[in-house]
């Protein structure tokens, strides 16, 4: 039937219980998620297959087909589970904070899940708990002079930010382990090699930075960067809301 539901998806949101035709399978759905979650977090995203996880559950490759019908349905499933539900929205707080809080929060479950980043994004949120993040970000901006859409794209852009961010740095992590450092000192042999390569004549705004000696400690406030660049975008959405509420035309 056209548009009928996936039948992943229907299972995920409760509204199939179990495979079709055939006798009561030992699996579950959640069982199947929880240990492709395991697998991914523990051997790394490139680990996970359909074999590997029948395999961590003591099961058949094909038993897990009764439930999911290709490994990007699992990886779908996977990043719901390991996104979990969103909280409760705290009384009393603005837009601003709780937009603050969602961005600092999505950080939060993708440094615990860095292999998250390494899923393709293929669809909008469709999976229980990713709708509900959706849904959570929209009634944090429930209350401002915003337009729907611009909700969403509001949502959108701070969850864009995150993910490149945390994309970023689990790439800088990945290399400084590699190499057997961490990230911050990776980051000072960077501001050092700089220094030897930069000729101030040719790249004077580069020289500047490097005179400033910015580059030569490391950061003293976790993700500052991040802190920064969510705290402008926010700043440009709250100069659309107050030039709203105040009834004043957006220039061209």
């Amino acid at each position: 039937m056209e548009n009928e539901l996936p039948a992943v998806l229907a299972t995920a949101w409760g509204l199939r219980t179990r495979p079709g035709k055939g006798p009561r399978p030992g699996l579950t759905l959640d069982r199947i998620v929880a240990a492709g979650v395991h697998v991914a977090g523990t051997e790394g995203l490139g680990a996970v297959s359909m074999s590997r996880v029948a395999a961590e559950l003591g099961a058949a490759t094909m038993s897990l087909y009764r439930y999911v019908a290709a490994k990007n349905e699992l990886l779908d499933l996977m990043v719901d589970a390991a996104v979990g539900p969103p909280p409760a929205l705290p009384p009393g707080e603005d837009w601003r904070a709780g937009m603050l809080r969602f961005g600092r929060m999505h950080l939060g479950i993708l440094r615990r899940h860095s292999w998250i980043v390494r899923v393709p994004i293929t669809t909008p949120p469709l999976t229980p708990n990713q709708v509900g993040w959706m849904d959570h970000g929209l009634e944090i901006l429930a209350g401002t002079t915003l337009e729907e859409y611009e909700k969403l794209s509001t949502i959108m852009t701070v969850s864009g930010i995150t993910r490149n961010w945390a994309l970023l740095t689990a790439d800088i992590t990945a290399a400084a382990q590699a190499s057997g450092t961490t990230a911050d000192e990776a980051m000072l042999t960077y501001g050092q090699l700089l220094g030897k390569l930069v000729d101030p004549r040719r790249f004077p705004a580069i020289g500047r930075l490097l005179a400033t000696g910015i580059l030569d400690v490391p950061d003293d406030v976790p993700d500052a960067d991040f802190e920064f660049g969510l705290a402008r975008v926010l700043d440009g959405i709250a100069t659309l809301i107050d030039r709203r509420a105040s009834g004043t035309r957006a220039p061209n």
